[in-house]
C-alpha cells in the first residue's frame, strides 16, 4: 500500500557540469623597503558546451595565470548568434544583447595563482551555435587555453586475444588543436614505453609482449608541447593457440535470443573446426546457431557469430565452451533473465567490462585496483593502489552477480581474495597477545597543522580499559583483529615489499604491499604526506625509519601498525547480508553459510569504530587530564568513527601491542544497514556476548544521528566529536551537541572539508533508504522523506538524457543539541549547493538511494529519476571500459607542494628519492615522471591548460552495475 502523495517539488532549472577546484589560496609577499606593485593580471578561459541541437550547457574554467592572486573577478565575452541566457551557477550571469557578463560569487572570487574556477550557464539557441572567440576577465584579454590533441587508438581492438610472439599491431590517429601540429606518437603498455612513431599513420607492432593482460595506449604531443592520451584499450596474451570470444558474459531474456562472435587468435597452418556447447548450467539456454564453425588460414581472423536461445520460463546462468583441437578454449557465461530484464542485462554487461582482466581492474591476483589509469591523486595517491573500499565493492559486485546468475563461488572467491591481502595475517600482526586491554595505548595529541608534527606521546594522560578485547578473544580463540587495512600499494610502486606476512621486502617484491599516508592531523592533505610502510623496520626513511616524523618518544622500537576505514568493513557486512537474503531466496545459502559467518566475525570487530580515541568517557569531554577515562562502555558512542587502529613491536619477545579507535564520527560513515543486519539477522549474529546488543543500540543511535544532523533544507552535515581538536580542547562558546559530543561542521579533514562532497549524501543515505526498503522504520522515513525532497529538487535531466546532481556543498550555522524525545527543527542549519556534477560513480548511489526510497515509499517521483539518471549514463558515458565522464582537474597544481619535513630530518624512499625540508609531493613520488599523463602535469605546472582526465575508479563502475542490478530487481 502506497502512503499518500506529498506536497509537489519545486522544478529545478539550473544545471551545470562543473566541479569545483580543489586550490590551496596563497598570497605573494613582497620584501624591500618600496611597496610592492601588483603584477599585471594574466589569465586563460577554457570555454566547453554540451549541445543538444535547441540549447547548450557551457563549462568555462578561468585559470589565474599570473603571479599574484585575483580576487573578485569578472568575465565578459560576447557571441555571434541567437544565444539567450536561461540561467547560470557558481556566478551571477547577465546578457544584453550578444554580451555576456559574468561576476564571481561569494565563494569562487578568489583565484589563487595557478589555481582555477569554474561556472557555467545554460542557453538556448537555433541556427549554428558558434562558440565565443575572445574573453577577458576584470577588462583584460584572456589567452584561450591551448587545447590537447585527440588521441584514438584504433588497433588492436578492445579484448582482442593475441598468441605469445605473433605480432600485435598498434595503431593510432591523432588531431592537433589550435593550429598546431602532431609531432609524435608514443605506444604504451601501461606505463611501459613500447615505442614512438613521428609521422602519419602512426603505428608500431609488437611481438614482445608477455603472457597476460595489457593495457595499451597512444599518447600525441603536439608543436605546442600539448600531450593527450587516448583511452586505454584492453587486450590478452594467450601463451599459445586459443579460441577467442568477443565477450565474457552475455544475457538473453526469456523467449529471446542473444549472440557473440568467436574467431582464432593465430593463423592455423590448416582448416580449424570450433564446437560451441553448454558445459554447465541453465539448460534453459541452448546453442541455436553456429555450433559447428569453421576457420581457414586465410578467414581466422574474421568473426563467425554463435546463437543462444533461451526458453519462455528459467532464469539462471550457464556456461558455453568454445573448443578446438590445439587451441584453449573461449568461455562465455550466458545467464537467461525475465522478459523485462534490460537493467539486469546492463548489470552483467558492465559486469563482464569490469572483471574482463584485459580492461585492467584487476591485479594479476584478482586484487581490484582503485582505478585504471596510474596517475590519479585523491585518497589513494595512484591509481594502482587499492583501498578496503574496493575490496567492499568486489564483495557487493559479486554479491549482485550471485543474485542475478545463481553462481556464488564468485562472492566466497572475494571473500578469500580480500582476507588472504587486506586482512593482515597473524604474522603481520605478531605480537597481540601482549595487549594490555586495561591500559589501550599511549596518549598523543593531534595537532592544527603537519608543521607542529611530530606530537609527543603523554604517558600523563590517562586512557580508559578497552571493554570488548576479552570477549573477542574469547569468541574466535584468537589475539588477532579481523578487520581490513585500508590502503594497500598493489604493485608495490613505492617499493616498500610491506606484502602480507611480509615486513619490508623491499622495491623487488612483486606482491602488494600495505601502506598508509595520512598521519598528521585534519589539515594534512593527501599533497602533503608522506608516505610510509605499516611494518616499520627502519630499512626506509631515516634513521628511525619514518616514526619520528609523526610521534615525539625518547626512543624508537621497530613496529607494525594497521589502520581501519569503519565505512568499507561496514559495506562489506551490508554486502553479506544482500549475497545472504539472494542466496537463501534461491536455496543456495548453504553456498555461503561459511562467508556470511566471517563477516560476523567482521562486523564484531568493527565495534572498536564506536569507541573514543583512548577509551575516555563520551559526553562533555573536556581536557586530556580533565576528562575521565571510561568505565565498561560508556567510552563507547555507538556510532562508526571514521576510524580504528592497532599495533606493536614487530619484535615477538618485546611485550607490546596497541589498539585506538577514533573520537570523532562523520554523517557519511554511518551504515544503519550493517547494524540492522548483526543486530536482527539471525545469519549475521556475532559470537561475542554483547556483539548483538551493541549493534542494535548503534542501529538506534546513527538513525538519531541523522535526524540530529539534517539541515532545514534537508542535507546531512557533518558529525560530532568526542574530542575537540582531536585533542580534548575546549570547544567555541555554544557549540550544541548529540549525547555530550561536540557538533564538528568539517570532521577529520579540513583539506579539503570533509563535509562538503555530495557523494558522502549519496552514499550514507543509500544505507539509509536500504534500510528502510528492508524494514520500514518510521525514523528513517522521516529523514528520506526530507533528504529526497531536498536532492530531487537540486537535480536535473537535460533534453539530451544528460544530467546534473549536486557536488560541492556549503554549510552555516549549527543544529539543535539532541533531545530525543522532543528532536528540534535545526532552523539555524543550512546547506547550499555551491555547484553541480555529473559524476557517474555518486550519480549511482544517489540512483540506489532513490529506487530502495522509491520502492518503500512509492514516490513515484524517486522512481522516475533514478531510471533517468541511469539511462543517462548508458546512453552518453559508455566507452570500452565501462562508463566514465571527462574531468577537469586543476588541483594538480599541487603536485609542486612542499611536504613539511622537519629541519635536519633527512632519509630516503625505497627508490632513492630524498625526503628532507625541500620535498615536494612529486620529488618524493618520482615514479610519476614515467607515466604516460605525466607531461600533461609538466605543461599544466609550466602555465598550460587544466588537464583533463577519464578515470575508470572501479568502486564507481561496481557502483554503476550495483544501480543497475538495484533497479531491475526492485522497480523494472
Amino acid at each position: 500500500m502506497h502512503p499518500p502523495p506529498r506536497k509537489p517539488r519545486a522544478v529545478r532549472r539550473a544545471w551545470t557540469a562543473v566541479v569545483a577546484a580543489l586550490a590551496l589560496p596563497f598570497t605573494m609577499l613582497a620584501t624591500g623597503t618600496t611597496p610592492a606593485q601588483a603584477a599585471p593580471l594574466q589569465c586563460s578561459v577554457d570555454y566547453k558546451t554540451n549541445d543538444w541541437g535547441s540549447g547548450f550547457t557551457t563549462d568555462v574554467t578561468i585559470t589565474n595565470r599570473g603571479t599574484d592572486v585575483i580576487d573578485g573577478w569578472t568575465l565578459t565575452y560576447a557571441y555571434t548568434g541567437n544565444q539567450r541566457l536561461s540561467n547560470g551557477w557558481n556566478g551571477t550571469w547577465s546578457q544584453s544583447g550578444q554580451n555576456i557578463t559574468v561576476q564571481n560569487a561569494s565563494y569562487n572570487g578568489r583565484i589563487a595563482a595557478g589555481a582555477a574556477v569554474s561556472t557555467g550557464a545554460q542557453f538556448s539557441y537555433s541556427g549554428t551555435n558558434a562558440a565565443p572567440t575572445s574573453f577577458a576577465i576584470n577588462g583584460t584579454t584572456c589567452t584561450g587555453a591551448h587545447q590537447p590533441p585527440i588521441t584514438v587508438l584504433t588497433s588492436p581492438a578492445a579484448g582482442a586475444v593475441y598468441s605469445q610472439g605473433d605480432a600485435v599491431p598498434l595503431a593510432a590517429t591523432a588531431a592537433a588543436a589550435d593550429n598546431a601540429t602532431i609531432s609524435k606518437v608514443e605506444f604504451y603498455d601501461d606505463t611501459t614505453l613500447l615505442g614512438t612513431d613521428t609521422s602519419a599513420p602512426y603505428s608500431l607492432s609488437v611481438s614482445s609482449l608477455t603472457v597476460g593482460s595489457h593495457s595499451l595506449l597512444a599518447k600525441a604531443y603536439d608543436s605546442l608541447g600539448a600531450s593527450a592520451e587516448s583511452t586505454p584499450v584492453g587486450i590478452t596474451v594467450a601463451s599459445g593457440p586459443a579460441v577467442v570470444a568477443s565477450t565474457t558474459q552475455l544475457a538473453v531474456q526469456q523467449g529471446e535470443t542473444g549472440t557473440y562472435d568467436i574467431k582464432l587468435s593465430t593463423q592455423p597452418s590448416s582448416n580449424v573446426t570450433v564446437t560451441t556447447a553448454r558445459a554447465s548450467g541453465n539448460t534453459g539456454l541452448s546453442v541455436t546457431g553456429g555450433a559447428s564453425l569453421t576457420f581457414t588460414p586465410s578467414n581466422w581472423n574474421t568473426t563467425q557469430r554463435v546463437t543462444i536461445t533461451a526458453d519462455s520460463s528459467g532464469t539462471g546462468a550457464a556456461t558455453f565452451e568454445s573448443t578446438a583441437n590445439g587451441h584453449a578454449k573461449a568461455a562465455v557465461t550466458v545467464t537467461q533473465v525475465e522478459a523485462s530484464g534490460e537493467y539486469d542485462a546492463r548489470f552483467l554487461e558492465l559486469y563482464g567490462k569490469i572483471t574482463n582482466p584485459a580492461n585492467g581492474y584487476f591485479s594479476p591476483e584478482g586484487i581490484p585496483y582503485h582505478s585504471v589509469e596510474t596517475l590519479i591523486v585523491e585518497a589513494p595517491d595512484h591509481g594502482h593502489e587499492t583501498t578496503s573500499e574496493a575490496y567492499s565493492y568486489l564483495l557487493w559486485l559479486q554479491a549482485m552477480y550471485g543474485k542475478v546468475t545463481g553462481d556464488w563461488t564468485k562472492f566466497n572467491g572475494a571473500w578469500e581474495i580480500m582476507e588472504k591481502y587486506m586482512i593482515p595475517t597473524h604474522a603481520d600482526q605478531p605480537t597481540n597477545s601482549f595487549y594490555n586491554a586495561s591500559k589501550p595505548a599511549t596518549y598523543a595529541p593531534e595537532l592544527d597543522t603537519p608543521n607542529e608534527y611530530p606530537a609527543r606521546l603523554d604517558t600523563g594522560v590517562s586512557v580508559g580499559p578497552d571493554p570488548i578485547a576479552a570477549e573477542l578473544k574469547s569468541a574466535y580463540g584468537t589475539d588477532d583483529v579481523y578487520g581490513m587495512h585500508w590502503l594497500q600499494d598493489v604493485d608495490n610502486v613505492y617499493g616498500y615489499g610491506n606484502s602480507p606476512g611480509k615486513c619490508e621486502a623491499g622495491p623487488s617484491d612483486t606482491g602488494p604491499s600495505y601502506i598508509n599516508t595520512f598521519q598528521r592531523g585534519a589539515q594534512e592533505s593527501v599533497w602533503e604526506t608522506v608516505p610510509q610502510p605499516t611494518c616499520d623496520a627502519f630499512k626506509y626513511g631515516g634513521t628511525n625509519g619514518y616514526l619520528d616524523l609523526f610521534t615525539g618518544d625518547s626512543s624508537y622500537a621497530k613496529q607494525w601498525k594497521f589502520t581501519n576505514a569503519p565505512d568499507a568493513d561496514a559495506r562489506a557486512v551490508q554486502a553479506a547480508y544482500w549475497a545472504d537474503k539472494w542466496a537463501d531466496a534461491q536455496g543456495k545459502g548453504g553456498d555461503i553459510s561459511a562467508t556470511v559467518a566471517k563477516a560476523a566475525k567482521m562486523g564484531d570487530y568493527l565495534r572498536y569504530a564506536m569507541y573514543d580515541k583512548y577509551f575516555k568517557k563520551v559526553g562533555n569531554c573536556v581536557g586530556p587530564s580533565a576528562c575521565p577515562a571510561g568505565t565498561g562502555k560508556d567510552s563507547s558512542f555507538y556510532l562508526l568513527s571514521w576510524y580504528y587502529a592497532w599495533g606493536g613491536a614487530t619484535d615477538t619477545s618485546a611485550g607490546w601491542a596497541w589498539r585506538i579507535g577514533s573520537s570523532h564520527a562523520h554523517g557519511g560513515y554511518q551504515n544503519p544497514m550493517a547494524a540492522y543486519a548483526l543486530a536482527n539477522y539471525a545469519d549475521l549474529k556475532p559470537k561475542s556476548a554483547t556483539g548483538q546488543a551493541d549493534w542494535a543500540k548503534s542501529l538506534e543511535r546513527q538513525i538519531e544521528f541523522y535526524r540530529w544532523l539534517q539541515s532545514s533544507e534537508g542535507a546531512i552535515a557533518g558529525g560530532a566529536t568526542n574530542s575537540w581538536a582531536g585533542r580534548y580542547a575546549t570547544p567555541p562558546a555554544g557549540k550544541s551537541t548529540f549525547y555530550g559530543m561536540y557538533y564538528d561542521e568539517k570532521p577529520v579533514y579540513h583539506d579539503p572539508p570533509s563535509n562538503q562532497w555530495f557523494g558522502f549524501q549519496a552514499w550514507s543515505m543509500e544505507r539509509v533508504a536500504e534500510y528502510y526498503q528492508q524494514t520500514g522504520n518510521a525514523a528513517a522515513k522521516t529523514v528520506l522523506d526530507k533528504w529526497v525532497d531536498w536532492a530531487l529538487e537540486h537535480t536535473t535531466i537535460n533534453p539530451d538524457g544528460t544530467y546534473q546532481i549536486p557536488s560541492t556543498l556549503q554549510w552555516s550555522g549549527q543544529p539543535d543539541t539532541w533531545n530525543a524525545t522532543s528532536p528540534g527543527s535545526n532552523a539555524g542549519l543550512h546547506v547550499t549547493v555551491a555547484d553541480y556534477t555529473n559524476d557517474v560513480g555518486v550519480a549511482a548511489a544517489y540512483a540506489k538511494t532513490l529506487t530502495y526510497y522509491a520502492d518503500r515509499s512509492g514516490d513515484t517521483e524517486a522512481a522516475t529519476t533514478a531510471k533517468a539518471l541511469l539511462d543517462g549514463m548508458w546512453d552518453n558515458h559508455q566507452d570500452a571500459l565501462g562508463i566514465a565522464v571527462p574531468e577537469n582537474r586543476a588541483d594538480y597544481n599541487r603536485f609542486d607542494d612542499s611536504v613539511y619535513v622537519p629541519s635536519g630530518w633527512t632519509g630516503t624512499m625505497p627508490n632513492g628519492d630524498a625526503i628532507n625540508a625541500s620535498s615536494t609531493f612529486e620529488s618524493i613520488r618520482s615514479f610519476y615522471e614515467d607515466d604516460p599523463a605525466w607531461s600533461k602535469i609538466e605543461s599544466y605546472l609550466a602555465g598550460g591548460a587544466v588537464p583533463s582526465f577519464t578515470y575508470h575508479r572501479f568502486w564507481a563502475q561496481a557502483d554503476i552495475a550495483l544501480a543497475m542490478g538495484s533497479y531491475a530487481e526492485l522497480l523494472e
